[in-house]
């Protein structure tokens, strides 16, 4: 698996941006997709996950009705689409292969990991 994530950038509060994570090698499309963030002096934590053919989808309280998660396993890729962007959702965002199929929200459940797309968000 090597994984790439891309899209992140600078918008103004209320805005959209969308990130994908695409999967050179093609071996991840059996397994669940998530995306983390972690902004700066916290921890990482978990905003989505997307199980291996679509049909879960998992997401944090804080991002629940703004952000949304699919997937073309045609494409290899993940898709998170973020509408009506807060400050607070300032982050490196990135994406990570799971273990298993099954859409999880623990970082545990992840083996492979991305280099992590920056967002920033202006007030």
């Amino acid at each position: 698996v090597q994984l790439q994530a891309s899209g992140g950038g600078l918008v103004q509060a209320g805005g959209s941006l969308r990130l994908s994570c695409t999967d050179s090698k093609r071996t991840s499309s059996n397994n669940a997709v998530g995306w983390f963030r972690q902004a700066p002096g916290k921890e990482r934590e978990f905003v989505t996950s997307i199980s291996w053919n679509g049909g879960d989808t998992l997401y944090a309280d804080s991002v629940k009705g703004r952000f949304t998660i699919s997937r073309d396993r045609t494409k290899n890729t993940v898709y998170l689409q973020m509408n009506s962007l807060k400050p607070e959702d300032t982050a490196v965002y990135y994406c990570a292969v799971g273990r298993s199929s099954a859409a999880t929200p623990y970082a545990e459940g992840y083996r492979y990991w991305g280099q992590g797309t920056l967002v920033t968000v202006s007030s």
